[in-house]
């Protein structure tokens, strides 16, 4: 009888940190793209689309933990300091609000039975990435939309 070999850990987590301090280093804002279902805890009045989209810098986070199983950290939404918990499996996307770079991951796998889960809805991201040849639409800065917020585009 032969032993099973022992799961290997993600690199999700990894990633994610290294990608914070590169944004970190070179003076942009990480954000992090959630899906969000019940395991996660954030401010569901801002959920879009079964998503939300967070500003993880430290200008804009309290007590910031990036650890291998969960992101949390304090933050205000609307003036009220808020806890937030978002575990790494459910973060689909990290980037530098500035110029979009960074990196998309698949969104989790439902825990329910396929037969049972709703239809994941559509995304409006896309992933960026330096030879992206679609140019930045008129009147902004930066490829996405207008006024130079970027936008990922999930590929898959």
């Amino acid at each position: 009888m032969t032993q099973a070999e022992p799961p290997v850990p993600s690199t999700r987590p990894y990633l994610i940190r290294a990608l914070y301090e590169w944004c970190s280093d070179n003076g942009y804002s990480p954000y992090i793209a959630v899906h969000v279902d019940a395991s996660v805890q954030v401010p569901m009045e801002f959920v879009r689309n079964g998503e939300i989209v967070l500003n993880v810098s430290m200008e804009a986070t309290k007590d910031l933990r990036l650890d291998n199983e969960y992101i949390t950290f304090k933050a205000r939404f609307g003036g009220v300091s808020r806890e937030i918990v978002v575990p790494i499996t459910h973060v689909i996307a990290i980037y530098a609000r500035e110029n979009g770079q960074g990196m998309a991951f698949p969104a989790p796998t439902p825990s329910q039975p396929p037969a049972a889960a709703e239809p994941a809805p559509p995304s409006s991201l896309r992933a960026v990435t330096p030879d992206d040849p679609t140019p930045p639409e008129p009147g902004g800065d930066g490829p996405g939309r207008p006024g130079g917020r970027p936008q990922l585009k999930r590929v898959k």
